[in-house]
């Protein structure tokens, strides 16, 4: 951690809480990184229930990153539409 260089109280707390904020905003987006991954993943395979279920579990995952504006909620909407084609594409195959 760096030394935080606050002139005030209330700047020092502000840089403090900046700190924490990044490590839990990282956590958060490495979930949606994660479940996008697995649902990528289960495409690949080419198993349609297995991407099916993955791409059940993503999206509440990044639907509530779109709410945090941890992502961009267009962003989110496009994840969501480029999964669920490629997931629904599996059965025409």
């Amino acid at each position: 951690m760096r030394a935080l260089m606050a002139n005030t109280k209330s700047a020092e707390k502000r840089a403090h809480q900046a700190i924490e904020r990044r490590a839990l905003n990282v956590t958060q987006r490495s979930k949606v990184r994660s479940a996008v991954k697995k649902v990528v993943a289960a495409i690949q395979t080419g198993n349609k229930a297995e991407a099916t279920a993955a791409l059940k579990a993503a999206t509440p995952i990044i639907d509530a990153m779109a709410r945090k504006r941890l992502i961009h909620p267009n962003k989110a909407a496009r994840h969501k539409s480029r999964l669920a084609r490629q997931a629904k594409a599996l059965a025409a195959k």
